[in-house]
């Protein structure tokens, strides 16, 4: 049952920085309330209040708030308009969609001197005959009926017979009642037949009970009641929700505040049925070492992991991949002779050694580069071999050259004959004299050596001894 709490009025009043003493409008639809209250003592400055869409049977506690102007509440399962005397402002009431078969209680709303517009669209006093002349005539200060305006015309219309279309009003409401008493007493009926139904077919349940469970007497195995009872539960429990909703929707029923009721009642029990499915179920004990003493290998992490078998050094090295900035306090180390175990956030990560090992001389360390946890495992048999060294050359056999440079530098490079050079030395190609006299140029000398040999003088040339040669 959902009542209207102070928390709930609070939280809707953010408009009014959630103050509720001085509110003046609210909106407490869509929240399945079934009773008002509280509200004509926390709220009385309240001039627009909001409460569609509930399960609300009865006004009550809104007497007290002067100020109300406009009142909603449409889709509830309201059957009779009372306690609205002291609602001295009130101007728009909405009662859409609701039960209410007494169409007679509409002359209350004669004291609400400033009623204009009145909503009874979807109510079985709709249906009566003479409903809209006797609501008409019954609430003089009315302007609209329904979203239909009245007028001058009609109003005088409504006033002429009322008498009659009273006296007719009345039968059509002991008729309602009548039936109204009936759909009661079935719907009440019929909650028992559930009720009983579903205690039958509780499981384990055959129909007698025992008070010394060791003296009982077992049935026979081909009891047909008993048979026809596991079938009955097998069938039931054979039913998924999505076929027993479809059920519920298709079954014909009237349309009553009891129908209504339990159809809001099975769509909660189909929300819980759905959040039960989503719930995740405790996972069962993770199974370690069997009662056979058999280990298992289990890696919950679902961690990366590489084992090594160092035989140089005798030990076993397991190289786990944690995650690099985890805390390692959050890691505990378990070692035994035939197995490893670290727990990482409660998730277990084991794995069975191909060797037996020494836990006394085991350690565990975090690497700096990478956080992973590394595990150095020395083996309880075998022996530590000596480290393999690099093979030098015997002094029997001397190395030539070529071999030094291999050893010596690691790299062989070839050797080629300088004399089998194919290409043109372009550095040789004009020919150089050598002089024995090194130094600046003599400029003392008469004749160039070479002028005499290579120059041809030409006729008509005179040699003037005080011009210096040409170079």
């Amino acid at each position: 049952m959902v009542l209207i709490t102070e928390e709930m009025v609070r939280s809707r009043s953010e408009h009014n920085n959630c103050e509720i003493f001085s509110l003046e409008e609210v909106s407490l639809h869509q929240q399945n309330i079934e009773r008002i209250e509280h509200l004509d003592r926390w709220c009385r400055e309240l001039k627009i209040l909001y409460l569609q869409n509930n399960l609300i049977p009865k006004i009550e506690s809104v007497s007290r708030l002067k100020k109300l102007e406009y009142l909603n509440l449409a889709l509830n399962n309201i059957e009779l308009i009372e306690n609205l005397e002291g609602c001295e402002s009130l101007q728009k009431l909405d009662l859409t969609v609701n039960f209410v078969g007494q169409v007679s209680s509409v002359e209350s709303l004669r004291s609400n001197l400033h009623l204009r517009e009145l909503f009874l669209v979807g109510n079985p006093c709709t249906e009566f005959e003479g409903y809209r002349q006797y609501v008409v005539a019954s609430i003089p200060q009315l302007k609209w009926l329904d979203g239909k305006e009245i007028g001058r015309s009609e109003r005088i219309r409504a006033g002429q017979g009322l008498e009659e279309v009273r006296r007719r009003i009345k039968q059509q409401e002991q008729e309602y009642l009548k039936k109204r008493r009936k759909e009661k007493e079935e719907s009440n009926k019929e909650k028992l037949d559930n009720k009983v139904l579903t205690n039958e077919k509780k499981p384990g349940f055959v129909g007698r009970w025992y008070t010394d469970i060791n003296n009982t007497v077992p049935e026979p195995e081909g009891n047909e009641e008993n048979l026809k009872v596991e079938q009955s539960e097998k069938e039931i429990a054979s039913h998924s929700s999505v076929e027993k909703d479809k059920e519920f929707w298709e079954k014909p029923c009237a349309f009553t505040p009891e129908s209504r009721l339990e159809a809001h009642q099975h769509q909660e029990d189909m929300k819980k049925e759905k959040e039960r499915g989503k719930e995740k179920k405790p996972k069962p004990p993770r199974t370690l070492i069997t009662p056979e003493g058999r280990v298992m290998n289990v890696n919950e992490a679902k961690l990366g992991f590489v084992l090594r078998d160092e035989e140089d050094k005798n030990m076993l090295v397991l190289d786990l991949e944690v995650y690099r900035h985890m805390d390692t306090s959050l890691m505990d180390v378990d070692i035994q002779p035939v197995y490893a175990r670290v727990t990482i956030k409660g998730k277990i990560f084991q794995l069975v050694l191909p060797a037996e090992v020494k836990p006394d001389s085991s350690t565990a360390r975090r690497s700096q580069a990478t956080g992973h946890l590394v595990l150095t495992m020395p083996k309880a048999q075998g022996e530590i071999k000596p480290a393999k060294t690099a093979s030098q050359p015997s002094k029997a056999s001397p190395c030539t050259s070529e071999e030094k440079i291999r050893t010596d530098k690691g790299t062989e490079r070839l050797e080629v004959d300088p004399s089998k050079h194919s290409v043109i030395d372009f550095a040789n190609i004009v020919p150089r004299t050598t002089t024995t006299r090194e130094g600046p140029l003599d400029l003392s000398r008469k004749q160039h050596p070479s002028a005499t040999e290579d120059f041809t003088f030409s006729a008509g040339f005179v040699d003037d001894p005080d011009v210096p040669p040409l170079m």
